[in-house]
């Protein structure tokens, strides 16, 4: 779970936007406004975001396109766009702790971004962006920097597998809409409540099957699978880190998928919080290939 001290310093003036002195933010951010709010399941909330800064992103197209949230504790009175450079060197206890989220779904007509949240606990005990989206009110303002992504179904594979959990769900959404309308294949997606199961639209040829339960009932149904038909095999598989490690085994070593047919890493870390989860990358503790 993710838990943020409160903060009680006073912004310092280099670290407001209204302030001058202060260095441009070197990397772009869009300051977007929440437009409104959705609950999709009981521990699914989606939250509509938009503004004029919305072409400020780095409008990404592949499926997985993902953007960074900058959230400040609001006791700091920071508001965005944040001078990172200024805080990190004279109050970096005051910088805006980053989160990464997928975006479901871009409306670059109406110059809208959609992000689902999974809500797990509640007021401390919940994770800060978590915290954020269920206290966001119509009009309040958050700055994003992105996007990234690097995966798309690819027209002409074979089949897909789509291997996920709770925080891969907008990933493994988004990806179903844009396939072919004759594409085949499976998605194994694990919830820890049944309740949170959705309708997801997908080619009638995509098999959904909820894995419900333990986070080892994904493996297990991953490992039941029939996977000698490898050639055009596309594989998408994000889930906790320690489970895709061992998905990576069941699906690299044991079935042998070739590498370069599968899109794998770790969308979270249990027990840890995004800035040591991806800080962890880069150590042997989070690698997923082995």
């Amino acid at each position: 779970m993710e838990t943020t001290a409160a903060l009680t310093t006073p912004a310092p003036a280099a670290a407001t936007a209204s302030e001058g002195g202060a260095r441009p933010p070197k990397k772009k951010q869009a300051v977007l406004e929440v437009i409104s709010k959705t609950r999709l399941t009981p521990r699914l909330l989606r939250v509509t975001l938009g503004g004029e800064m919305y072409s400020e992103l780095n409008r990404n197209h592949q499926a997985d396109a993902y953007v960074k949230l900058l959230i400040a504790d609001p006791s700091t009175g920071l508001q965005p766009p944040y001078y990172l450079d200024a805080l990190r060197e004279n109050t970096p206890e005051l910088l805006p702790v980053r989160r990464t989220y997928t975006v479901r779904h871009w409306d670059d007509d109406a110059r809208t971004l959609d992000l689902d949240f999974v809500l797990h606990g509640h007021g401390e005990d919940s994770g800060v962006a978590a915290r954020w989206a269920d206290e966001a009110l119509p009009g309040d303002r958050i700055a994003l920097m992105g996007a990234g992504g690097g995966y798309t179904p690819e027209v002409d594979a074979a089949s897909h597998l789509l291997i996920g959990d709770h925080a891969s769900v907008p990933a493994i959404a988004a990806s179903l809409e844009v396939m072919d309308a004759q594409a085949t294949g499976l998605v194994l997606l694990h919830l820890d409540h049944e309740d949170d199961a959705l309708e997801l639209a997908r080619p009638d040829g995509i098999e959904l099957r909820w894995v419900i339960g333990e986070r080892e009932q994904l493996l297990q149904a991953v490992a039941a699978l029939d996977l000698t038909a490898l050639d055009g095999l596309q594989v998408f598989c994000h889930a906790e880190r320690g489970l895709t490690k061992q998905l990576r085994r069941v699906l690299v070593k044991d079935a042998g998928v070739p590498r370069e047919q599968i899109s794998i890493s770790a969308y979270w870390a249990l027990g840890r919080l995004e800035d040591q989860f991806q800080a962890e990358k880069r150590e042997p503790i989070g690698k997923i290939d082995e």
